[in-house]
């Protein structure tokens, strides 16, 4: 019988089923007869050996099915009915040893299957249901005879083989006659494949769109209670004359053996969530100093809230930072670029680079209250060493020793996060850039901020707000970094981080899954992400950590005229209501 060997793409090859075999051992092929008997398939595994399974196609041939495998000159029907009883009565052998096995029919098996798939996708596109539903129905049984084989824990029986294997390449064949041959497969699916590929970064798009919309939006239970708070201000003198006469006095704000805190936001109740975790897990509350900055639109609410609220005796001050007047454009670098039209096209019109994802196109990078960390010894010019932490933290335990942590003569005390090959400087920084690649080693440790130790000190000798003030205005065209605070902090205290233990600092809470032992063991625990959990988005699991404080802040002055609700409860209702 003469046969002739179609490679994947439709090539002839030589005729003469087994001599092709050995020419190209590695090659997946289809032959056909080119006398009677009827056409036969042949699949041939990619694998590093001379053999070839050669089958009939046609349900209806009288003539055996026959398997030429392991070819060579000396072979025999003789060796090959050995091997195949062999293979028939191994048992307790392994599926997966199975697979890899050079000659394993479980393995051509898995082959037609997956070229099956493909020639489903390909007829239904063709509008011929009858075929897919066919192929569809022999997928099913091969995979139902590979599992009952796997669950077993032996191989397939002779019939079983023989049996798959011949009605899968029959419908293989068919297709093959309707011209879904390797080549309209492969045009075909190449297209299927771009136009899925279009679909999913249209849908990544969107997603990470709206995901970055909800991120950023204030829930309308935290509009809500600002509004309250700041009625509350307004109507109450009581409240405005407490702080008029210096309820917390100027000299513990200024005294160095107290413990100073500082946080810069413009969220009332993450705010509060810091003072209240911080205080409560406290030893000595009343050596607690909480400086809290926050903007002119949340100033009278931030101001009502702190004064109706008791956090065990810690003394808290709230400043905003209109206020700083010395905060302008001939002096700090982001202001100055704000006022250019370029950057104010690239934040606020959506007019710059479409290649630029959206959460670096994020107005709240150029918010004071994100780069008032870089000018901490100038809005505290009296302290010596504060510890910064952002709204979206928990503080789970005492954290007064990190103002006794030996900082090695550094500015700043920081937990790394290098762990991963993305958390290393080449990730946040543009090392095409030769400024940069210059200056800093692309593999050093990144760290994290959210929860630093700062040697005022230090940072006034060693002029870090100078060094930061350089970076950014070098950076005003965006090609050293994109946006964001870590980038411009990586380079102005590059040499300057003293590493913490990472029990000090867990991060993760507000994108990814964090081991649950880290999470109890840790001192603080940061919410860094999109998924905030005063948010909708926020992950359910980390949400109960930071609500129970909320739950637990302390009571309002009873008795104020026209006052809030009086616990933390009711609060916590109130801001809640409307999520």
């Amino acid at each position: 019988m003469a046969v002739e060997l179609v490679g994947l793409a439709g090539d002839r090859r030589p005729r003469g089923a087994p001599a092709a075999c050995r020419a190209q051992p590695r090659e997946a092929a289809e032959i056909r007869a080119a006398v009677d008997p009827p056409v036969c398939f042949f699949l041939y595994s990619p694998v590093d050996y001379h053999g070839c399974h050669y089958l009939p196609a046609s349900p209806s041939m009288t003539s055996p099915l026959r398997f030429y495998e392991g070819y060579h000159p000396s072979f025999t029907s003789s060796s090959m009915s050995s091997k195949l009883d062999h293979s028939s009565v191994i048992e307790d052998l392994n599926i997966t040893d199975e697979m890899l096995s050079p000659y394993s029919f479980t393995r051509q098996i898995v082959d037609q299957i997956s070229i099956a798939k493909a020639l489903v996708v390909i007829s239904r596109d063709d509008n011929n249901v009858q075929l897919a539903t066919e192929l569809t129905s022999q997928i099913q049984k091969c995979q139902a005879l590979l599992s009952g084989a796997a669950t077993r824990g032996t191989q397939l029986t002779t019939m079983e083989m023989e049996a798959a294997i011949r009605d899968m390449a029959f419908l293989i064949y068919q297709a093959q006659e309707l011209q879904y041959d390797s080549a309209t497969m492969i045009m075909k699916m190449k297209a299927q494949f771009r136009s899925l590929n279009d679909k999913m970064k249209s849908e990544t798009d969107k997603s990470t769109k709206y995901g970055q919309i909800a991120a950023e939006e204030l829930p309308k239970g935290l509009y809500c209670l600002g509004i309250r708070l700041t009625m509350e201000w307004l109507r109450n003198p009581n409240v405005q004359r407490e702080l008029s006469e210096g309820k917390h006095t100027s000299k513990k704000l200024r005294d160095n053996n107290l413990y100073h805190y500082c946080v810069f936001s413009d969220n009332i109740l993450a705010a509060s969530v810091v003072v209240n975790s911080t205080t409560m897990n406290s030893r000595h509350p009343d050596m607690i100093v909480f400086h809290l900055v926050t903007d002119e639109v949340n100033y009278a609410s931030m101001r009502a809230w702190f004064s109706m609220n008791s956090f065990r005796g810690a003394t808290i001050e709230v400043q905003k930072v209109e206020d700083f007047t010395w905060l302008n454009a001939s002096y700090v670098p982001v202001l100055k670029q704000l006022q250019s039209s370029e950057t104010q096209n690239y934040y606020f019109s959506g007019s710059g680079d479409n290649r630029t994802p959206i959460k670096f196109r994020n107005p709240k990078y150029l918010s004071m209250l994100n780069h008032l960390r870089f000018y901490i010894p100038e809005v505290y010019p009296a302290l010596q060493k504060v510890v910064f932490l952002d709204d979206d933290v928990v503080v789970q335990k005492d954290i007064s020793e990190l103002f006794t942590v030996n900082l090695n003569g550094n500015v700043m005390g920081a937990v790394e996060t290098c762990m991963e090959t993305f958390h290393r400087f080449h990730k946040y920084l543009n090392y095409s850039h030769p400024l940069i690649r210059a200056h800093f080693d692309p593999d050093a440790c990144g760290w994290a901020f959210g929860m630093n130790v700062m040697d005022l000190r230090e940072w006034r000798e060693k002029n870090v707000t100078g060094i930061y003030h350089y970076w950014q205005e070098r950076n005003a065209d965006h090609t050293l970094w994109k946006l964001g605070t870590l980038p411009p902090g990586l380079l102005a205290f590059y040499g300057l981080v003293e590493n913490l233990d990472a029990k000090w600092h867990v991060l993760g809470l507000g994108y990814t899954n964090v081991d649950p032992s880290q999470i109890k063991s840790g001192a603080v625990l940061h919410y860094n992400g999109n998924l905030k959990p005063w948010l909708k988005i926020g992950m359910e699991k980390y949400k109960g950590l930071w609500e129970h404080i909320v739950v637990s802040i302390p009571a309002c002055h009873a008795g104020d005229p026209g006052s809030i609700p009086g616990n933390g409860e009711e609060i916590f209702k109130l801001a809640y209501n409307s999520f």
